[in-house]
């Protein structure tokens, strides 16, 4: 009896063994494994928002050790832009990069950035944008997003066929829109509005379907404009944003210190992505110029014609925002 409860206690004490020892070797791999990423963006590898967002995911990698991987899928080859943000509040994709006021349609607070001639250049919009994060952030909360970073575009100018010295010269125009905002300068200055994304842009002109649009200096680049269209009117009308967001859930399932090093990378990002934008401008116009485009200088009289459309686009703003459009704009202003 004293041997065979030797032996059942050796053997039960093996099997326990060698259980522990598998639940081991069956858990240590899952704690190992990476949390992969898809993040889905708009734009086209040689962009400088692509440029960024690969080195924020680089950074994120880095990091956390291997433990956050992100597989960026640019130039709309997962989703589509206008579904990008349905995309990460779904599931679809965790984290993901869009032009913020492509959503102004949804609520004003989007379409700030891209209220003509009410922050003009780099130090203005960046006033601009410290000023409304606090509301962007709950905004984006409210839809189960986690605001990362957000980091502007050139200047916009406008690009158009014909010589023109005036709004008034835009009439009749078929004028490319993107977001809620060019729709209605298109209207304001008289122009027929037309829907087409950045990658429809040559073809769209190349086709007749727009014969102008006001975007960046770096879409011009990105599209090789000057294909398609001669005159760049330098009119540094306004910077869009582009923000970096992450699913809530996904955000809430992370520890403290893995949220900590994500924020910090975005942050490295953020700067990176101002800083560089706002040296890369200047280049970007004297590419234009350099492959043949006329980059010109407004006139006082179309200067002054879209500062009245800014005007009036500014008061529907702040009136369609209401009073968190007013602290907004108060503490801008300040």
């Amino acid at each position: 009896m004293e041997r065979s409860t030797v032996s059942f206690a050796g053997t039960l004490g093996g099997r326990i063994a060698a259980a522990v020892v598998g639940i081991g070797l069956a858990t240590a791999p899952v704690a190992a494994l990476a949390d992969k990423w898809d993040m889905p963006t708009p734009y086209p590898d040689t962009n400088f928002h692509t440029q960024t967002v690969r080195q924020f995911a680089e950074e994120v990698k880095q990091a956390t050790g291997g433990k956050i991987d992100i597989t960026v899928h640019s130039g709309g080859s997962l989703v589509k832009h206008p579904e990008i943000k349905r995309a990460v509040q779904s599931g679809q994709a965790q984290i993901g990069e869009v032009l913020v006021s492509s959503w102004a349609n949804e609520d004003p607070l989007y379409g700030l950035d891209s209220v003509p001639f009410l922050a003009t250049d780099f130090q203005a919009a960046k006033k601009l944008y410290n000023v409304s994060r606090p509301f962007l952030e709950k905004k984006l909360a409210s839809q189960r997003l986690k605001l990362l970073y957000s980091i502007p575009w050139p200047p916009q100018g406008l690009f158009v066929k014909q010589d023109i010295a005036a709004v008034e010269d835009l009439k009749g125009q078929k004028f490319r829109v993107y977001n809620p905002a060019t729709a209605r300068i298109a209207e304001l200055a008289g122009a027929t509005p037309t829907k087409i994304e950045a990658a429809e842009v040559a073809q769209a002109f190349g086709t007749g379907i727009v014969t102008s649009m006001i975007t960046s200096a770096a879409t011009g680049v990105d599209t090789k404009a000057w294909d398609f269209v001669r005159n760049y009117y330098d009119l540094q009308a306004w910077l869009p944003r582009n923000i970096v967001f992450v699913s809530e859930k996904v955000w809430k399932g992370l520890d403290e210190k893995t949220q900590t090093q994500i924020l910090n990378a975005a942050a490295k990002a953020e700067s990176a992505g101002w800083a560089g934008w706002e040296a890369k401008t200047a280049d970007l116009n004297a590419t234009m110029a350099k492959n043949g485009m006329n980059v010109i200088t407004p006139t006082p009289a179309l200067k002054a014609g879209f500062a009245k459309i800014g005007a009036t686009m500014t008061d529907e703003w702040v009136k369609a925002a209401g009073a968190d459009g007013e602290a907004i704009i108060k503490a801008f202003r300040q």
